[in-house]
């Protein structure tokens, strides 16, 4: 570059007709050839860093020269900065370039590649391509396939076993089960997860399931649409979620019982029933892995991607990493809901009812919380425990003495 190249560019500047670009140098056409200009001069401006280029000192028809093909890297420098390998081998580097927004708000902007990094599943590459490797060889083929392997256990396990029925013939004397309250609290979270758990099932698979069989527009404008319903449902999700934990936390807490039910595994291989409180082992499980380890996990990433938490800076790689827990968590915590769905629907007589109308006979309550049962006819806990059951307690009483 000689010094009244550089002269001519710092009037352009001054005058407002130069505009900044990304990654690029200072240059000259190349119908405009001008001596060299001295050492010094070439030094200081090599060692400026990157520079500024008018956008009218650049030839937009330079590729119609027939030797275009033939230039070497310094000729195409000259021609169109930016579009030359030492160049672009900077870009993937991971080189920042300069950018006017400022960096507490876009520490990013100048950087078109990011560094390499190495995610667990992944190759040693650009923290982009990681991403995508541990997305699509890993998360999505081996995720789906654990929840296929899973309902097939899980139909398997119908089919040989069937629904749990109750041994002994109903007393008509009912238990309070569950409040208002607490079913309130149960189905607003149960119908968000579920709404969150379809959408991101197709989101996540539909493009390998539904969209071959409806097409690619329908297929946009459902997922388009199940993107919404997803973010809507996660904040619903998020508050149900704490609501929950509140609600049954007493009756979650471990007890001596519970060693004793895992290590019959509730009695489901054998039909025999252990006796447990009002929670068995299983649905504690559920509660303190399920419903509080991983659905912290999940809220807290699913806030990341939404982009809801304050002062937090979104880099790329804050949200790749988002994505990546995000897609793993909910996995998992599909895979565990999955059971907790089947025992609470079809795979035991009347838990579907107790969660829905409140009340379970004594026979049942006997049989599959024998100690829950046991408390109550002791008298140490209510048998109705909301004033609407106290209300009906004549119609909904249990008998003590039976």
């Amino acid at each position: 570059m000689n010094r009244s190249s550089v002269t001519q560019s710092l009037q352009l500047m001054a005058a407002g007709l130069m505009l900044s670009t990304v990654l690029s140098v200072s240059a000259q056409t190349a119908s405009s050839p001008a001596p060299a200009a001295p050492a010094a001069t070439s030094t200081k401006a090599e060692a400026s860093g990157v520079q500024s280029a008018n956008i009218f000192s650049i030839a937009p028809d330079a590729n119609v020269d027939p030797k275009y093909a033939d230039q070497t890297n310094g000729e195409r420098s000259k021609v169109q900065p930016g579009n030359n390998a030492p160049m672009w081998r900077q870009v993937g580097a991971g080189v920042t370039g300069y950018s006017s927004l400022p960096v507490t708000q876009a520490p990013e902007a100048g950087n078109l590649i990011q560094p390499f990094v190495q995610y667990p599943g992944a190759k040693l590459t650009n923290a982009g391509e990681a991403w995508r490797q541990v997305r699509n060889n890993w998360i999505i083929p081996y995720g789906g396939s654990l929840l296929l392997i899973a309902a097939l256990a899980i139909a398997l396990f119908y089919y040989g076993k069937g629904t749990m029925k109750l041994h002994g013939t109903e007393t008509g004397r009912k238990i309070e089960r569950f409040t208002p309250l607490e079913r309130a609290a149960h189905w607003s979270n149960a119908i968000a997860f579920v709404l969150l758990a379809l959408s991101g099932l197709v989101m996540a698979f539909g493009k390998f399931i539904i969209q071959p069989f409806i097409g690619t527009a329908l297929f946009g404008w459902l997922t388009y649409a199940l993107k919404n319903i997803h973010n809507f449902a996660g904040p619903l999700f998020a508050v149900s979620l704490i609501v929950v934990f509140v609600t049954f936390l007493k009756d979650n807490f471990p007890s001596k019982e519970d060693f004793t039910w895992l290590i019959k595994g509730g009695g489901m291989l054998t039909g025999e029933e252990v006796p447990s409180h009002r929670f068995n082992a299983g649905e504690k499980v559920v509660f303190w892995f399920g419903v509080l380890g991983l659905g912290l996990i999940v809220v807290a990433s699913g806030l990341v991607l939404d982009k809801l938490i304050p002062g937090l800076i979104y880099e790329r790689s804050t949200m790749q990493i988002a994505n990546m827990v995000h897609g793993v968590a909910t996995i998992v915590m599909m895979l565990m809901f999955m059971g907790h769905i089947y025992m609470g629907t079809i795979g035991m007589e009347g838990a579907y009812s107790a969660m829905r109308e409140g009340y379970v006979d004594e026979t049942w309550a006997k049989e599959h919380h024998e100690l829950w049962y046991n408390d109550i006819k002791a008298g140490k806990i209510p048998a109705h425990r909301s004033p609407e059951a106290a209300a009906h307690g004549g119609a909904a009483s249990t008998s003590a003495s039976a």
